[in-house]
């Protein structure tokens, strides 16, 4: 797995997928008839948990985001400062209605309007391989419209969020405008870095870097516009626009590093990021017919135009001699093209869903550095699925089976690769009583290279380190089986559970010497597995007043691939207490991060913590908090390679205080979004420069 540097407090984590959930109120449309289980809170469903908001949780939310939070689902981390949702340290894929969304147009959604949250912890092969959906379902369309407004500004340095929206209505039609902006620029960092290179013949070499400073600047800008129509019972048609803008997404390390075969300290400059856009359009069409039959149709195209570098200096201090001076320097210009169609058949106690999808990516990618020399990537997928579901007295049984074909080639060179491969997936539900449940569930997915995976172009890292693509590898399967226990106290309830995860020909990097090069390349593994065991329970200690949250999950695994056979053994949590109270909520977070063994490297994201204090007056939301209040950023990694076994911390020692301020004005009745049953997937690719 690549280690991609995210500095948390500089970056908003947009999560995006494929989803199907269940319709609106807009069109005519059935529930399958299911044995639930009633909480005060929650129901739990065959193949979802459903929450429906309490009146304090809706008064004392001023967007979607926030009653989110203030639902206090138990392995769900909201940051309405940061803009993110995950779940088990990996992003939710969001839905409002079922279509896509991004985290901002759910902090656009009026609390009010939102009847229920639906949870999707196991999603089907619909999902075409999602982790978890979190779907949003609002209120039956009218008349009128909305104009809502956020900002979230640090009282200390150039870091904020500013999203203006608005909805228009007009009978069976609704016009959505609205964008984001996330000003991130000249945020301090520093890094600590540690190396030990191995060759061969058992000679070995350490470095060592001593900060001197860094920075970060991560701003990006996104506007979007949306035409829907609904037509109740009969048709649905959705046609958006998007774009999104990276002016500048760099991160710049100073230190002197210092070598065991050197005398002398050298000045040391490595920086590294991208900049560029990314249009799309896409359209969504949904008929129904007699007897419960529902066709959907969805098409993405998108195109991305952008840039990507990494530059490594080493200088004299004294002199400012360049002692290696490398820059990598790539121009892309990426086309994404995809469609799905589903089919879906409803009974009383049944449902059958079909589907085929195709997703087309062109990359053409000019290396500068490389005298302008041009490379295409031609990359293209098939998947088909079928699912089953049925509800028999106590139990309720979903199966299926998806297949995907795989097809990539780079013209230059003519080497590429092709596979086929088989998704099953199956889920059963027992319920032991009203407040008690099993639910056994194996699902599996594919992960397709990427084009920094496949591409050969060789890239400099360093003075002897390389990064080079291997165009052929292969779709890479995973499978996991989890068995999770749901269950209902007074003022308690949660879930505990335990998955068992196997990727045999996982896409990992790994490092190898060819020549008195060090190369970082990829392969198909050997293989990953773990074995976790979790618990989130949600504890009301005075309901609707003051509750407690929590996710804590242990994990072990084991790695193998190319050399070498790692082990890696640790737990993650999550905790979030929230007080509400005469209009006012206080929360209060803390987040420690996973760490994950991938490859021969274990990576840990940040451990977080942050404060906030809200109020709520009439149109008017109010808030102050503070990120990092206590303790020291720290997001990192360790190489395990015998080859190159490394160390890198990076740190802030800053704590950042912020303020935040929203207005909602609504007039006549709200129009909710059209619903989507489907999502076709993708994004258009990128290109990755080298970095260590």
């Amino acid at each position: 797995m690549k280690t991609k540097l995210t500095f948390a407090i500089a970056l908003t984590v947009a999560s995006a997928g494929f989803a199907q959930t269940e319709r609106t109120d807009t069109a005519s449309t059935r529930d399958l008839e299911e044995i639930v289980i009633k909480a005060h809170k929650v129901i739990h469903k065959a193949d979802m948990d459903v929450y429906h908001p309490s009146q304090s949780a809706i008064d004392n939310a001023k967007n979607g985001v926030q009653l989110l939070s203030n639902l206090m689902i138990p392995s769900i981390s909201v940051s309405e400062a940061l803009g993110t949702i995950s779940s088990s340290g990996q992003a939710v894929q969001v839905r409002i209605n079922g279509r896509e969304a991004s985290v901002d147009q759910v902090r656009n959604l009026l609390p009010s309007t939102i009847k229920r949250v639906e949870w999707i912890q196991n999603p089907g092969l619909r999902y075409n391989g999602a982790n978890t959906v979190l779907n949003f379902i609002v209120a039956n369309p009218e008349v009128g419209g909305s104009l809502m407004l956020y900002t979230t500004q640090a009282l200390n340095m150039a870091w904020g969020q500013y999203n203006p929206s608005a909805k228009f209505n007009f009978g069976k039609s609704q016009i959505e405008v609205g964008g984001g902006y996330k000003l991130t620029e000249n945020l301090k960092v520093y890094r600590d870095y540690t190396e030990t290179f191995t060759t061969p013949d058992g000679k070995s070499m350490t470095r060592k870097e001593t900060p001197i400073g860094g920075d970060v600047d991560n701003s990006i800008g996104n506007v979007w516009a949306s035409y829907n129509y609904i037509k109740p019972d009969t048709t649905v048609v959705v046609v958006e626009a998007r774009g999104t803008l990276w002016p500048q997404n760099k991160t710049t390390y100073l230190g002197l590093m210092s070598s065991e075969f050197s005398h002398q300290d050298l000045l040391l400059t490595e920086a590294s990021g991208s900049k560029g856009s990314r249009p799309s359009l896409s359209a969504y069409w949904e008929q129904h017919f007699p007897k419960k039959q529902t066709l959907v149709v969805d098409f993405r195209t998108q195109y991305y135009a952008g840039r990507t570098f990494s530059d490594y200096i080493e200088e004299n201090p004294d002199t400012y001699e360049r002692v290696t001076d490398i820059h990598t320097n790539i121009r892309d210009r990426n086309q994404l093209y995809a469609i799905e169609t589903n089919y879906i058949k409803n009974w009383s106690k049944s449902r059958f869903t079909a589907g085929v999808s195709y997703t087309a990516n062109r990359n053409r990618s000019t290396y500068e550095n490389l005298g302008n020399q041009v490379f295409h990537q031609r990359q293209d997928k098939v998947y088909f699925f079928a699912e089953y579901f049925q509800r028999i007295n106590k139990f309720t049984v979903t199966a299926g089976i998806g297949a995907q074909y795989t097809d990539f080639l780079f013209r230059e060179t003519d080497l590429g690769s092709s596979s086929w491969n088989v998704r099953p997936q199956a889920t059963l539900t027992y319920r032991i009583n009203q407040k008690h449940n099993l639910l056994l569930n194996f699902t599996s997915w594919q992960s397709t290279p990427s084009l920094a995976e496949t591409n050969p172009t060789p890239q400099q890292i360093d003075g002897f380190q390389w990064r080079i693509g291997n165009p052929n590898l292969k779709t890479a399967n995973s499978y996991m089986l989890t068995l999770r226990y749901n269950f209902q106290l007074p003022r308690v309830y949660g879930q505990f559970g335990v998955r068992a995860f196997i990727s045999p020909n996982a896409i990992t990097p790994f490092f190898e010497w060819q020549g008195d090069k060090l190369v970082n390349t990829y392969e198909n593994s050997k293989g990953l597995k773990n074995l976790s065991f979790f618990l989130s329970p949600q504890i009301e200690i005075v309901p609707d007043w003051l509750t407690l949250s929590g996710y804590i999950e242990w994990r072990t695994e084991r790695m193998k691939g190319t050399g070498y056979r790692l082990t890696n053994s640790d737990w993650y949590g999550y905790g979030s207490l929230q007080v509400m109270h005469w209009g006012f909520t206080l929360s209060a977070q803390y987040v420690r991060a996973q760490r994950n063994l991938w490859g021969e490297n274990i990576s840990w994201g940040e451990d977080m913590n942050l404060i906030d204090l809200r109020y709520n007056y009439k149109q008017w939301g109010f808030s102050a908090g503070c990120l990092l209040p206590f303790g020291k950023y720290d997001r990192g990694s360790i190489n395990l390679s015998k080859w190159n076994t490394s160390v890198s911390h990076t740190h802030t020692a800053f704590r950042m205080p912020y303020i935040s301020i929203n207005y909602n004005f609504q007039w006549g009745r709200q129009k909710r979004k059209a619903n989507k049953l489907i999502n076709v997937g993708g994004d258009a690719d990128k290109s990755t420069a080298g970095g260590r």
